[in-house]
């Protein structure tokens, strides 16, 4: 196990944290890699960081845009028990997808709606 710390200055007009010393923003990651260039596992960290920060966006705007009501308030361990692993089966017809819920769980109209709220939203392009 590798322990890689960086130290770099932080991009202008960022905010300083109390963690950062002299100026300097120092992050760090674990790593069982073993022969990988320091680089490469870096480059590799930073994806991972950016895909978990799209990842958190969605779980904040999701609700906002498209739920309502009670779960509109329901935390990301909610959200992920009662949406996200949902039993579905997604089936191709006439060159259309068409996801199929189970009828039996208790959040499969909540889902429904979400998603014609989420069709229904401006294309932005």
């Amino acid at each position: 196990m590798r322990l890689i710390v960086r130290k770099e200055r932080p991009h202008p007009g960022a905010q300083l944290r109390f963690t950062d010393a002299d100026g300097m923003r120092l992050t760090c990651f674990a790593t069982n890699a073993q022969h990988a260039p320091i680089a490469e596992l870096e480059l590799r960290h930073r994806q991972r960081a950016r895909i978990v920060q799209i990842a958190l966006d969605l779980l904040a705007w999701m609700p906002m845009l498209t739920l309502t009501g009670p779960a509109r308030l329901w935390e990301p361990k909610r959200l992920r028990l009662r949406l996200f692993s949902t039993a579905a089966q997604l089936v191709t017809t006439g060159r259309r997808r068409i996801l199929r819920l189970a009828q039996h769980w208790p959040w499969t109209t909540v889902i429904t709606d979400a998603l014609l709220r989420l069709a229904a939203l401006p294309n932005p392009g």
